[in-house]
């Protein structure tokens, strides 16, 4: 990664030390190396069928780490019998179509705005992490080949439209998962450069602030100003050294980093602090609810792709991983903790866009690494369960208030129009507008499917 701010020895007469233009150390947010900058130059030349996208769409992906019950939330069965209905009432919604749990009473509201895939599934192990990878990248890694999160796909087939990188992971990248696998919130086999910025805070505490855009202490603004100069330095001093190619991409990546660093774009994209506190305290003042805040800041503001995590572990942490012991979830911690912070956040974000005039161009996308056992456990909680669940889509040209796919009366297996994780992220792929018969540069340089062969998105979703 480019050193912008370390100390340096051998300087130009502009201060500019000879370290700053090889060193490879601190400014982890942007994730450059020579190497990694050569390597997508060359993909850059060298890929083929590539379709722009919609450059006016964006995609937020709201990932429920942890796995929500189907049955406890998005797909009730009133009629089942009590330990595979479990605890909560059934409710009706603005949509005639779609019946939601009685703890998600603010999304009963906003029905009308989003559309349920009910009958979701994949064959990968019902472990967290090899979901995650499912989910996120259509595929599970296998062969020693990690593919790229969709957020990576459309960071490197459309770029950065402003000072903002194009790919933001909301707050921190997820933690342990109990497999020890790749999380898939990277950019694999397409590089680091194609690596999400990773907010790394907690947006919701009173002195939150985005460490990677402050220059360190160190940096005097005299010499923060030199460094701004840099490409100038470079040009009238080093001349056989910037004719290199390598040069060229080094400077290229330096002023990426740079350019996002110094930005008051950019810095003001992040200031929550210049929302009104009711804007605020309507999406909750927790850490998901100020990301989901944030995360429509960085839209706005012109950031393709935002991925927020709504927990970071499963472990020792309330979240949607309703085992129902310790270290993990109860159903009624699901109730009284889990469900209200989320209902309250995910409405004011779909509202919020919808109101700005934001939600026709951006897809809002709630998936997850797979859902719960249809019978409830000894333990009061449910397990692990790849075999059936629910995602759904809002915005980007999606029809709200519809029901794709339906489950079994257990809510345990589809019973009709099955969906894998690779057309979930087909689908996410086609509300950008790309032609998901394209391919990537992949490892070695071989052409990769953005989607495997016959993998379609979901277009009913779409349908007028």
């Amino acid at each position: 990664m480019l050193n912008l701010t370390g100390q340096g020895t051998a300087h130009t007469c502009d201060g500019i030390t000879r370290r700053d233009f090889m060193q490879v150390g601190t400014l982890g947010a942007m994730g450059f190396t020579l190497a990694d900058l050569a390597r997508m130059e060359a993909q850059a030349a060298t890929t083929t069928g590539q379709k722009p996208g919609q450059d006016d769409r964006s995609v937020i992906m709201i990932f429920n780490l942890g796995a929500p019950s189907q049955l406890d939330t998005f797909d009730p069965k009133p009629d089942a019998p009590a330990e595979i209905r479990g605890p909560f009432t059934a409710i009706n919604t603005k949509s005639s179509d779609i019946q939601l749990s009685e703890i998600l009473p603010r999304h009963a509201a906003i029905a009308d705005k989003f559309s349920l895939v009910r009958s979701c599934n994949h064959s990968s192990p019902a472990v967290h992490d090899a979901g995650w990878q499912m989910m996120q990248t259509g595929r599970f890694f296998t062969g020693g080949v990690n593919t790229p999160h969709a957020g990576s796909v459309a960071s490197y087939l459309m770029g950065r439209r402003t000072d903002l990188p194009p790919f933001v992971v909301l707050p921190e990248l997820m933690g342990s998962g109990g497999g020890n696998l790749p999380n898939g919130q990277a950019g694999g086999f397409l590089g680091k450069a194609q690596d999400p910025f990773v907010l790394n805070a907690d947006p919701s505490k009173p002195d939150f602030v985005v460490p990677d855009l402050l220059p360190p202490k160190q940096i005097g603004e005299a010499r923060l100003e030199r460094r701004r100069k840099l490409r100038d330095v470079v040009d009238s001093t080093v001349d056989a050294f910037e004719r290199s190619e390598n040069a060229t991409l080094l400077d290229s990546g330096f002023q990426s980093a740079f350019r996002m660093m110094t930005s008051t774009q950019a810095r003001e994209a992040f200031e929550l602090s210049k929302e009104p506190q009711a804007v605020r305290e309507r999406y909750g003042m927790t850490r998901f609810g100020q990301c989901c805040l944030l995360a429509r800041r960085l839209i706005e503001a012109g950031v393709r792709f935002v991925t927020i995590n709504t927990f970071l572990t499963v472990f020792n942490e309330v979240t949607w991983d309703i085992h129902g012991t310790l270290p993990f979830t109860s159903i009624e911690g699901m109730k009284n903790i889990v469900a209200p912070m989320y209902d309250q956040a995910y409405s004011a974000l779909i509202e919020d866009l919808h109101e700005r005039g934001l939600l026709g161009n951006t897809l809002v996308c709630n998936v997850a690494e797979f859902g719960r056992t249809p019978r409830v456990n000894p333990a009061g909680g449910r397990d692990h369960w790849p075999q059936c669940w629910t995602s759904y889509f809002a915005g980007g040209g999606v029809q709200g208030g519809r029901v794709i796919g339906r489950s079994d009366p257990t809510g345990g297996f589809p019973a009709e129009r099955p969906v894998g994780a690779a057309e979930l992220v087909a689908t996410v792929f086609h509300s950008l507008g790309f032609d998901i018969e394209q391919h990537l540069p992949g490892p070695a340089g071989r052409p990769f499917p953005l989607v495997d062969f016959g993998t379609k998105p979901i277009t009913e979703l779409f349908a007028s």
